[in-house]
C-alpha cells in the first residue's frame, strides 16, 4: 500500500534526513520526501499497521529534525 502525506520541513537537507529516518522504520518498504512539494510518499510492507508505522516514522524523523511535521 502506498500513501502520500503532507509534511512541513525547512530545507532540502532536512528532508533528506527525514527520508533516511523513514526508510529505516520497521514496516516501511520505501519512503521518499520532496522538499519542493512538501510531501512524503510511503510504501508500507504487506500487513503493516499504517497508523502505528506512521507514528513511529514521525518519532524517528523528529530524532533527526525536531521541528518537522507530518500531517496524517
Amino acid at each position: 500500500m502506498k500513501k502520500t502525506y503532507g509534511i512541513e520541513v525547512d530545507c532540502a537537507n532536512c528532508a533528506a534526513k527525514m527520508e533516511d529516518a523513514a526508510n529505516k522504520t520497521a514496516g516501511v518498504s520505501n519512503a521518499t520526501v520532496s522538499f519542493m512539494t512538501q510531501k512524503m510518499k510511503v510504501e508500507f510492507d504487506d500487513g503493516a499497521d499504517e497508523k502505528a508505522v506512521m507514528k513511529q516514522v514521525l518519532k524517528n524523523c523528529r530524532k533527526v529534525e525536531d521541528d518537522c511535521e507530518i500531517f496524517f
